[in-house]
């Protein structure tokens, strides 16, 4: 399993926005050129950002984006479940995966034990959140 560029890029841009004070808005141009990202491809990640409700997104001059919420209140879960869809280790951990050719998917030890370990994970992406990585001074 491998986190994507555009998760990886979703959390970088959203913990730049979390440093900002209160009110404050940020460029594009300045997440990338702070965070180190393609512009073209920021812009398409801050749009889904934007869409999931992690983002709000200001039109004209002196527009920009900021959170949505406070940071403590955005998860590492949240914004990769926005970027990449529905966390899951495994197809059998999947309600919606109904192309398993496993028919013994209820009683299936391995299963059980990739249901766990994906509710570990979560419960892990939950519980970091962006006020915990705020830096002190930009």
């Amino acid at each position: 399993m491998r986190l994507s560029r555009k998760a990886d890029y979703a959390l970088r841009a959203v913990r730049y926005f979390s440093n900002l004070p209160k009110g404050e808005l940020g460029s594009i141009n300045a997440v990338a050129q702070a965070e180190t990202i393609p512009r073209e491809f920021l812009a398409k990640i801050l749009r889904d950002l934007t869409h999931g409700r992690i983002l709000a997104s200001f039109q004209g001059v002196g527009g920009g984006y900021r959170l949505v919420k406070n940071p403590r209140e955005v998860s590492f879960l949240d914004v990769i479940e926005v970027i990449e869809g529905p966390l899951h280790i495994n197809l059998c951990t999947d309600p919606k995966n109904t192309n398993c050719p496993c028919d013994q998917m209820e009683t299936c030890e391995m299963r059980n034990f990739w249901v766990a370990q994906e509710e570990s994970f979560k419960r892990t992406l939950a519980r970091h959140n962006f006020g915990r990585y705020r830096q002190q001074k930009r």
